[in-house]
């Protein structure tokens, strides 16, 4: 249900919904059919940075829907999740498009492939996709290449912008065994127009073959300027001049994909390419960069940067997430990559501009609208460092609080333990830094994470979503948090949701499959934010 569709009643035990859709707590196939779109399980555990390979083994939901005969239904929801951002994962949507294009009823076939340039948005999805179906297809007599996939295959790159493609096609030549070659041959793709024609004829036979066709032509102004665009990148892949492969770069911003392995082993090809990298890519190599002298201290260059990391038209234009700026800037504080082989000593203009990003980049959160109680364990040192990261669970639990109480309007933090639950006043106008002191300041006890739910009855408060952060949900309570939970939906009349979060879980979890309402997260990442807000807004 989208949030605010609708109208409650309550019977007996249930919340009915007006939208037909009976008790919203039971985990119906669409329920689950919108977890695997999310995040690729069926189940009401998210694990962070784990993304296994999607199979018809953890899509049992999408199957029995496509056998019911909502195929049409699937592949909207595909298709709502890949261009909302709601999907934490795009590969479990690939799969699923792969899976209802060769499904047996026509309709859903057609819709699938009719979707396909909206999914797909770039080549490395294409290829995903393709390569989904070449597995979905081992064992069976036939091949996939019939009519439907060759025409939506052509029509993928018919249907693009000539210089868009000419961009696309050569930053991403090939992945999962394929290439463009492969499926503009395999696809027998006609040209919709003469620059497709060219970019067509240049993925196909090679530049050499583009130089002799076009040579004596009169062509129009976008074919000339596709080839214009093709000739640049090919003077890279041949120069061995620094200056020349600089200057291209900067003169049609060229990308690090179309370089060469030898460019990128000079600084100047580093800092041409940096001045136009998007901000996220950008982010990750902070730590390389300074290492390689391509950043200095005190140099222009590491000044431009510093700009525009701290640049809120740069920051909204590239929707930076300011959870994606604290890991930024936690990698960069420890002067060291997780291999250990890349050393450096972090830039303190550097960490400037990263911290201001980060206040700044709250902008860019969009608020979940919902009545939210985000509850600390502080029944433990809270001194561990969350799997994955260099961050501690003090400091993690922090930022997800500032998150929400910077970004909503009905907002309750508390820190808890076995013996109390104590309201925290953690402020939007504080500091990352004062955030975690007002956490770790709190007297510890041992855990009972059905606390904060019992607050909430105790004080007559009807809340939306408990957030739940503590170590690792290993717990001791005086009473079970599902029927805690359900305690408070039936005092309350709310649609309550539980989120229990184990910072440095690798497994354990308290969720119940049985109840749409419960969701646990094992570690954290950007994506269980994600996560958390389509749990919110009734999307999983």
């Amino acid at each position: 249900m989208e949030p605010g569709s609708g109208s409650t009643t309550i019977s007996g035990n249930c919340t009915v919904t007006s939208t037909g859709d009976g008790c919203p707590w039971e985990v119906s196939d669409k329920a689950r059919l919108c977890r695997f779109l999310c995040y690729g399980s069926e189940g009401g555990i998210y694990t962070a940075r784990e993304e296994s390979r999607v199979s018809v083994v953890n899509a049992g939901s999408l199957l029995s829907l496509l056998q019911e005969g909502r195929g049409g239904e699937v592949v909207e929801e595909i298709k709502r999740f890949s261009q909302d951002g709601r999907v934490v994962r795009l590969n479990p949507s690939l799969f699923a498009l792969a899976l209802c294009s060769q499904h047996s009823e026509l309709k859903t076939r057609q819709a699938a492939f009719k979707a396909l340039k909206e999914v797909c948005r770039v080549p490395a999805h294409l290829f995903s996709f393709i390569q989904y179906k070449k597995e979905l297809k081992e064992g069976m007599k036939c091949g996939i290449w019939g009519r439907a996939l060759r025409k939506a295959v052509s029509d993928w790159y018919n249907e693009h912008d000539a210089m868009s493609l000419a961009v696309a096609v050569t930053k991403c030549k090939q992945r999962e065994g394929w290439s463009h070659q492969d499926l503009l041959r395999l696809s027998h793709t006609k040209p919709a127009h003469e620059a497709i024609a060219l970019i067509s004829k240049y993925v196909t036979k090679g530049w050499k073959e583009v130089q002799v066709a076009y040579a004596e032509k009169e062509n129009s102004e976008e074919v000339v300027r596709v080839l214009s665009y093709l000739e640049v990148v090919e003077k890279v892949k041949h120069s061995c001049d620094e200056t020349e492969v600089v200057n291209l770069i900067e003169e049609h911003t060229l990308e690090r994909e179309q370089m060469l392995t030898d460019h990128l082993k000079s600084k100047q090809v580093w800092r041409a390419l940096l001045k136009e990298m998007p901000l996220q890519a950008t982010l990750r190599i902070l730590g390389k960069m300074t290492a390689n002298k391509v950043l200095e201290p005190g140099g222009s260059e590491t000044a431009a940067l510093c700009d525009r990391i701290q640049s809120e038209t740069a920051l909204k234009k590239a929707k930076i997430h300011p959870f994606s700026i604290l890991v930024a800037t936690e990698n960069y504080k420890r002067g060291q990559g997780y291999q250990g082989q890349t050393k450096w000593d972090p830039d303190s203009s550097i960490l400037k501009a990263l911290d201001s990003a980060f206040y700044k980049s709250f902008m860019n959160v969009e608020p979940v609208g919902k009545g939210i109680v985000v509850a600390v364990d502080v029944s433990t040192s809270l001194s561990s460092v969350v799997p994955g990261m260099s961050i501690s669970t003090a400091v993690v639990a922090a930022a997800i609080t500032m998150i929400f109480a910077r970004t909503e309007a009905d907002i309750h933090v508390l820190a808890y333990s076995e013996d109390a639950v104590v309201p925290c006043s953690i402020s939007a106008d504080m500091t990352l830094a004062q955030a975690t002191i007002e956490l770790l300041k709190i007297p510890s006890g041992t855990t009972d994470c059905s606390r904060p739910i019992t607050w909430a009855i105790e004080n007559n408060k009807a809340v939306d979503v408990f957030i739940v952060l503590t170590n690792n949900p290993l717990w001791t309570f005086a009473a079970s948090p599902l029927a805690s939970l359900k305690k408070h939906r039936q005092i309350s009349g709310a649609h309550s949701k539980l989120v229990t979060c184990g910072l440095t879980s690798i497994g354990h979890a308290i969720a119940d499959a049985e109840d749409r309402g419960l969701l646990s997260i094992c570690g954290f990442d950007l994506g269980a934010l994600s996560v958390i807000r389509n749990l919110a807004q009734d999307l999983i």
